[in-house]
């Protein structure tokens, strides 16, 4: 019998073959919802919906868009941000 949290209908099933030719079950929970914006709340572009064990092997490119506040905002945002950081010096 497996662990009783390993009872849940909400985990995955996924039969996996191991080296001994023997068929197990490994329990896996479901995707993780989409990353979203910090300043408007829409859904980010460019952000894989994985849990975090599957992150750790993607390559930093592929994990976050490379640019300022990349997977925090969305470009809209950020662009509206970096007027915002010109504009208010200049009327100082």
């Amino acid at each position: 019998m497996v662990r009783p949290t390993l009872r849940s209908g909400s985990l995955k099933r996924v039969y996996r073959r191991t080296p001994g030719g023997k068929a197990v079950i490994h329990y896996e929970g479901g995707k993780p919802g989409r990353a979203v914006c910090a300043g408007c709340g829409r859904p980010l572009a460019g952000v894989p919906r994985l849990r975090s064990v599957e992150l750790r092997g993607l390559s930093r490119a592929k994990k976050r868009p490379n640019r300022p506040y990349g997977g925090v905002l969305c470009s809209t945002c950020l662009s509206n941000a970096i007027a915002r950081a010109v504009i208010k010096p200049a009327l100082q």
